[in-house]
C-alpha cells in the first residue's frame, strides 16, 4: 500500500505501518515488537542503538528496514584506525579547486556497526549528525537529506579493545534495544529454511519498497503535527524522568532529552495504533528502552550487577498513571 496524499487519516497511517512491519518480518526472523519500536523511533526522527551478541541479525534488520521504506542505506564498520573524515568526508584539491568528497554519512539510514570499536574522536564525528541532522566539514555546514537516522550496534560482552560510548553520545540515541536470541526451535528452523529459499546470504536486493521515501517523510510530519499529547500524559512523562534522578541506586538520572525521546516515540506509537492521541500505555511500552541507557548507577550498585533497567521498572511502578486527559478521554483499557 502506498499513500501519495499529503494528508492521511490515522487508519491509513496504521495500515501503512503494518505493511512496513510485514515487509521487514518477511525477511527478518525475530520479535516483531523490536521492528515496531525501530519503526516508531524512525518516525519520531530518532536514532537506535542495538546492544546484543553478534550474529542476531542486527545488520540484516537495518538493511531490510531501509529497503522497505525506500531509503538509501550506508554501512560503516567501526575499527580502531577509522578517522572522522572517513565518516563525514573531506575536501581534496582537484583541477585547481577544493572539491568536497562526501563520506558515507550522507545517506538516509546509516548503520554504525560495532560503534564502540573506534576511539571517542571518531565516535564524536556522529554527534552533530545524530542531533542536528547536519555535518560540518572544514567550517562549512552541510545539511543531511531527510529522513536521516543512525542505527548503531555494539557487543555488550567483549570489552577488550573497545571504547565505551560517552554519556553525551548515548543520550542521542532515542532507544537502546536488545533483539535477543530466537525464542524457539521453530524460529531457529525458520531462519535456516529462509536461507535455503533465498539461495544467497543477502536477500535485501529482492525486496520492493512498500512506501516511497516522500511518503515516509509525510508520515514523519503526520506524527509531528497530528498526534495530540495531553497535559496529564506530559506530566506522567515528566514525573517518570524526574523519578529516575531520585532513585536510591542512581548517581545521574535521565536528562530532559529522555523526556523528549518519550514524547516523540509515543506519538509515533499512537499513530501506528490508529490513534491521534497518546495514552500512558504508549509510554510504558518504551520507557525502559528510552530511559535506561541515560542512567548512571552508583558505583557500588553497578558492582553488585544491578542494571539501569531495574531503576526504570521501579519508577514505572511508583509513579501514578493518569486515568484520563483534559479532553475527557479515558485511558482505561
Amino acid at each position: 500500500m502506498k499513500i501519495e496524499n499529503v494528508i492521511m487519516s490515522p487508519s491509513e497511517f496504521r495500515s501503512t505501518c503494518e505493511d512496513i512491519i510485514k515487509t521487514v518480518c518477511n525477511v527478518y526472523v525475530g520479535d516483531s515488537l523490536i521492528v515496531k519500536k525501530m519503526l516508531a523511533a524512525s518516525l519520531g526522527n530518532g536514532n537506535v542503538l542495538f546492544e546484543d551478541y553478534p550474529g542476531l541479525g542486527k545488520t540484516l534488520l537495518a538493511k531490510v528496514f531501509a529497503r522497505a521504506i525506500g531509503a538509501k542505506y550506508n554501512r560503516i564498520q567501526f575499527t580502531p584506525d577509522l578517522l572522522p573524515a572517513d565518516i563525514t568526508g573531506t575536501k581534496i584539491f582537484r583541477a585547481g579547486n577544493f572539491e568536497l568528497v562526501k563520506g558515507p554519512i550522507f545517506t538516509h539510514v546509516l548503520l554504525a556497526d560495532e560503534i564502540n570499536r573506534s576511539p571517542p574522536k571518531t565516535q564524536a564525528a556522529l554527534l552533530e549528525a545524530m542531533e542536528e541532522k547536519q555535518v560540518t566539514i572544514e567550517g562549512e555546514t552541510h545539511f543531511l537529506e531527510p529522513p536521516f537516522f543512525v542505527i548503531a550496534t555494539q557487543n555488550p560482552i567483549e570489552q577488550e579493545g573497545t571504547y565505551p560510548l560517552p554519556e553525551a553520545q548515548l543520550d542521542r540515541f532515542m532507544l537502546r534495544l536488545c533483539p535477543g536470541y530466537p525464542e524457539s526451535v521453530e524460529e531457529e528452523m525458520e531462519i535456516l529454511e529462509r536461507r535455503i529459499e533465498w539461495k544467497k546470504d543477502d536477500p535485501t536486493e529482492d525486496i520492493s519498497p512498500c512506501v516511497t521515501l516522500s511518503t515516509f517523510r509525510r508520515m514523519q510530519e503526520f506524527v509531528e503535527s497530528s498526534v495530540y499529547v495531553g497535559k496529564s500524559v506530559l506530566r506522567y512523562i515528566s514525573e517518570l524522568v524526574r523519578a529516575t534522578r531520585n532513585h536510591e541506586y542512581v548517581d545521574v538520572g535521565s536528562s530532559p532529552r529522555g523526556g523528549l525521546a518519550l514524547l516523540k516515540i509515543t506519538r509515533a506509537l499512537a499513530a501506528m495504533d490508529g490513534r491521534d492521541y497518546v495514552i500512558p500505555d504508549d509510554v510504558k511500552l518504551v520507557a525502559v528502552d528510552a530511559l535506561a541507557h541515560r542512567i548512571i548507577l552508583k558505583i557500588e550498585r553497578a558492582v553488585e550487577g544491578i542494571r539501569p533497567e531495574v531503576v526504570v521498572e521501579d519508577v514505572l511502578k511508583e509513579v501514578e498513571v493518569p486515568k484520563g486527559d483534559e479532553e475527557g478521554r479515558s485511558f482505561a483499557r
